[in-house]
């Protein structure tokens, strides 16, 4: 256990910070989920739909730094992919 008080914070705002992290590396799985399981539906409305609304819930991990830029790329890429083969 850290002794120093500026470490005692600091261990505060680490585990502030890797709950909020935890909850939106979450939220951005189940908004590329959705977009998965409306592919494996084939509906492409559905999944159309669905890509847009993920797409901003992965600029916004990339932003707030829980992911990389070229991550959320390549997936919103593949994803986009996936929806034109149908």
């Amino acid at each position: 256990m850290a002794n120093i008080k500026s470490a005692r914070k600091r261990i505060r705002q680490d585990e502030r910070r890797t709950a909020e992290n935890r909850a939106r590396t979450t939220r951005i799985r189940t908004y590329v989920k959705n977009v998965q399981t409306a592919i494996a539906t084939g509906d492409k409305a559905a999944a159309t739909a669905a890509l847009r609304a993920a797409e901003p819930e992965l600029a916004r991990g990339v932003r707030r730094g829980v992911l990389h830029w070229r991550t959320a790329s390549r997936n919103v890429s593949r994803l986009a992919k996936r929806i034109a083969a149908l």
